[in-house]
């Protein structure tokens, strides 16, 4: 099944975020002895992030959406921060969402092992990092030293993508969801997530998690088929969505319909769904998920870049 960009509390991505610390100076974590250096990004530096984003609306299309949505890579009223890299002649050569999640763009390893020192000079504590496999790799090279130990590390996660018709038949009955599927969907929602990561989204209490499933519901991000009984057979999630991709998240079969051969057509269907909103639709999986690369390779997805996801 597809590997989800919020995999962990992804409804507190828009919650208050705290900047760098104070006492974390910008040299701290950038290139020694030269111009380079690290800082929050603000109004002005919108048209540069944009810059860095278009090139590979696929692989940055977490940051495109909040583009999109906020107008401005600087602080919003939710809080949210991103960091910009800039080199030694002034430009922004790398940025990074710096929140309960962080989310490189356009980072190597080498600038996100310096962003990593940045973050752990800043005393950030995030619940995920994801995204490009060389940044993410690069910034937990540095942030490891001083971060709590995670509980998953997944290296190597295929980002693939489906430009054009789907190379199967979409399955029928596959719809976007409304609001009177809510009550059917939240348990299937909450079986995807404990398969995912191995501890329920309820825990501690469940407010947060029905308000996401509910907001997307009633965004139009949600998928689902369910049968005569109004049971939940198929489920997946737009999970972040631009103007040119949309991210496929969430992705989950009933496994009373497990192996059957229903999942290609499912998400034929879901990528047909998804072009209301954007040309291209795209998901990322785990290396070692072979019947989920199966599937979304019969239906015409290809490997267009590697993710990587560490979880704590």
């Amino acid at each position: 099944m597809a590997k989800m960009l919020s995999r962990v509390a992804p409804w507190l991505t828009s919650a208050s975020q705290r900047g760098p610390a104070p006492g974390a100076p910008a040299s701290s974590a950038a290139g020694a002895g030269t111009g380079e250096h690290i800082r929050p990004l603000t109004d002005a530096d919108t048209a540069a992030l944009w810059s860095l984003v278009r090139p590979d609306p696929v692989a940055n299309v977490f940051m495109a959406a909040h583009l999109e949505s906020a107008g401005t890579a600087g602080p919003t009223p939710s809080g949210a921060r991103i960091l910009g890299y800039f080199d030694d002649g002034g430009a922004l050569a790398g940025a990074c969402w710096a929140g309960v999640n962080v989310v490189p763009v356009g980072l190597d390893a080498g600038r996100g092992a310096q962003m990593g020192g940045f973050l752990a000079a800043a005393n950030r504590h995030v619940s995920s990092i994801f995204g490009p496999a060389e940044g993410v790799l690069g910034i937990w090279s540095t942030l490891q030293h001083s971060s709590a130990r995670p509980f998953d590390i997944r290296p190597d996660q295929p980002l693939m993508e489906l430009r054009g018709t789907p190379a199967v038949a979409p399955d029928p009955d596959l719809r976007f969801s409304t609001a009177e599927d809510l009550e059917a969907l939240i348990p299937a929602c909450v079986a995807m997530f404990e398969e995912e990561v191995g501890y329920s989204p309820l825990a501690g209490g469940g407010a947060h998690y029905r308000q996401r499933v509910k907001s997307l519901i009633e965004r139009g991000h949600s998928v689902l088929c369910r049968n005569a009984a109004g049971e939940v057979v198929f489920k997946a999630e737009l999970g972040n969505v631009s103007a040119d991709a949309v991210q496929i998240q969430g992705v989950w079969m009933n496994p009373a319909y497990r192996g059957q051969g229903r999942a290609a057509a499912c998400m034929a269907a879901v990528v047909e769904l998804s072009r209301r909103y954007a040309p291209v639709a795209s998901l990322y999986v785990n290396d070692y998920n072979h019947r989920a690369l199966a599937a979304y390779r019969r239906v015409g997805f290809e490997q267009v870049g590697t993710f990587a996801t560490i979880l704590f």
